[in-house]
C-alpha cells in the first residue's frame, strides 16, 4: 500500500486549517487515515505548525512519500533533519547521542529564528500604529488652525461693525 504523508483540509471557507496526515495514496483528499502527525494553520503570522516528529520520522522510515507542501512543513519542524540523523546513526556514522545533540542544536537555532520574526512582526506593527497617530494628531492640529482663524476674522468683522 503506497502511503502518502500529506494535508487535509479542514475549518471554514476563506479560513483553511490543515492536518498532517500518513494516508493510504488512493484515499480522498480529505478521507481515511492512517495517522494524524500534526496540524498547520497558516491564518497565523508567522503560520503554526504542531508536528509529531517521531511519527513522522517514523512514517518516512517506512517508505511513506511527502507530498510537496508537507515536506517543506516536515523540513521546516526537522523531522527531514532528524530522518537523515536516523539513517547515520543506522549506517553507524553517527552515535545517536550525536544526532540527538545535532538535532537540539537545529532546533533551538530554529526557534530563536522564529521568536526573532515574530518580535519583528509586533515590532513593525506597533511602529505603524504610533505614525497613524501621529499622522492622525497632525490632520486634527491643522483641522484646529484652519477653523481658529475663521472664528477671529468673525470677531474682527463683529467688532468694525460696531
Amino acid at each position: 500500500m503506497p502511503v502518502k504523508i500529506r494535508l487535509q483540509r479542514h475549518g471554514k471557507k476563506g479560513k483553511p486549517y490543515y492536518w498532517i496526515v500518513a494516508a493510504d495514496a488512493r484515499a480522498k483528499r480529505d478521507g481515511k487515515y492512517l495517522e494524524k502527525l500534526g496540524s498547520y494553520n497558516p491564518n497565523t503570522n508567522p503560520a503554526t505548525v504542531e508536528l509529531n516528529v517521531d511519527g513522522a520520522v517514523k512514517w518516512l522510515q517506512n517508505g511513506a512519500q511527502p507530498t510537496d507542501t508537507a515536506k517543506n512543513l516536515l523540513s521546516y519542524k526537522g523531522a527531514l533533519l532528524k530522518n537523515h540523523l536516523v539513517g547515520g546513526v543506522r549506517k553507524g556514522a553517527l552515535t545517536e547521542e550525536q544526532a540527538e545533540e545535532k538535532f537540539n542544536a537545529w532546533l533551538e537555532e530554529k526557534t530563536a529564528k522564529i521568536q526573532a520574526k515574530a518580535e519583528g512582526l509586533s515590532d513593525a506593527e506597533a511602529k505603524a500604529k504610533a505614525e497613524a497617530l501621529a499622522a492622525e494628531k497632525a490632520v486634527n492640529e491643522a483641522r484646529i488652525a484652519a477653523a481658529a482663524p475663521v472664528v477671529e476674522t468673525a470677531e474682527a468683522t463683529n467688532e468694525e461693525e460696531e
